[in-house]
């Protein structure tokens, strides 16, 4: 394929263009250095100005204070399932989930290693179509935590706005929606993201830590698993993921070059009606698996009347080039993944082939 696919991965997911060719054009010599940042020290001057870059244009993106570390680190958002609770839960031992999914299921998992996991309110048992209310979160007063995901790639939902849980500290996976509009980073103890969906290529994991938390880290926890000893290396405990933060520091340029997560937002919000319109307007033909005050801007979930013609669709849109767009197995149906760098004229020329698949089945 000579063109660029329209790519509607789950992640690793679409990248913007400026960004690649960015990339593309300093892969062989970064500016300066005489070598790629593939082959640079991760301790030399020029690494350290990209590393501490992303790190001061992520601050300017969000407006995190100084009170807030913010760290790359790796083991993907898997690894920060278990990192959380061995950090936070002590001394209580007990925490907070809101089971949404997948992720949630997995962070919750890992958290029953550490102590007592309260699941103050799941969705289960519609298949993870709808977010909880805030009425429905039975809330532990004393928790060390309270966990969420506030986007549902799987099955398509996101949390509109955080979950109200008092003075306990809140702790967000936003692996698939970091960045797709501004958050007020004060509100929350703890924020994490596997950079693969909507940040940068796979390989770091961002954490954004209020540093009055880390005095919950132990010094008996192994090493690598102690945000303490990660927040006084500023990341740089062992060699980082070098290109990954390169890549993600582009990404934030991008994103102040365009304006801000604001504007971003307005795109998202732009591209995602685009879509969902369509979707309710075509008579059922195509069905949104999430439910409507709940829907994803960055992951749409969708049926179609039998798994015969899903597939037909998928093979067909393969072929016109779009890439990606087969739902994930525990849902089925399909799945289209529209983060920050999807363009906009990807979304109407999708729409464009479901009108014609409709008409021609």
């Amino acid at each position: 394929m000579k063109e660029r696919a329209y790519n509607f991965n789950a992640g690793p997911a679409v990248l913007p263009e400026e960004v690649l060719r960015e990339a593309q054009e300093n892969l062989y010599s970064y500016p300066g250095a005489g070598m790629s940042v593939m082959e640079m020290s991760h301790r030399s001057k020029e690494y350290n100005d990209i590393f501490v870059g992303a790190q001061n244009d992520l601050r300017k993106l969000l407006n995190i204070g100084d009170n807030y570390s913010v760290l790359f680190l790796q083991g993907g958002a898997t690894l920060q399932f278990s990192m959380i609770p061995l950090n936070l839960m002590p001394p209580n031992n007990k925490a907070d989930y809101i089971n949404t999914g997948a992720w949630s299921k997995k962070a919750i998992k890992e958290a029953k290693r550490v102590g007592i996991v309260n699941v103050v309110a799941s969705s289960e048992d519609t298949n993870f179509n709808r977010i909880p209310k805030q009425n429905e979160l039975k809330l532990t007063p004393d928790a060390s935590y309270v966990h969420f995901t506030s986007n549902n790639t799987i099955m398509g939902t996101e949390f509109k706005t955080e979950p109200e849980v008092g003075n306990v500290p809140l702790v967000c996976d936003t692996s698939s929606d970091m960045l797709h509009k501004k958050i007020d980073v004060n509100k929350y103890a703890l924020i994490y993201a596997g950079a693969q969906k909507n940040m940068g290529p796979a390989g770091a994991t961002l954490v954004i830590i209020r540093n009055d938390m880390l005095e919950r880290s132990s010094d008996d926890l192994h090493t690598y698993l102690n945000y303490k000893v990660h927040q006084s290396k500023n990341s740089l405990y062992n060699t980082p993921p070098a290109f990954t933060v390169y890549v993600i520091g582009l990404v934030y340029k991008w994103l102040l070059n365009m304006g801000g997560l604001d504007v971003m937002y307005k795109r998202n919000l732009e591209k995602a009606d685009i879509l969902y319109s369509f979707i309710d307007e075509s008579d059922g033909y195509y069905k949104g698996h999430a439910a409507k005050e709940d829907r994803s801007l960055m992951n749409v979930t969708f049926r179609m009347p039998n798994e015969d013609l899903e597939k037909k669709f998928v093979a067909e849109a393969l072929e016109k080039g779009f890439v990606g767009l087969k739902g994930h197995r525990s849902v089925g149906g399909l799945r289209a993944s529209i983060y920050n760098a999807f363009p906009k004229a990807g979304v109407e020329a999708l729409v464009e082939f479901m009108k014609d698949f409709k008409a021609k089945n």
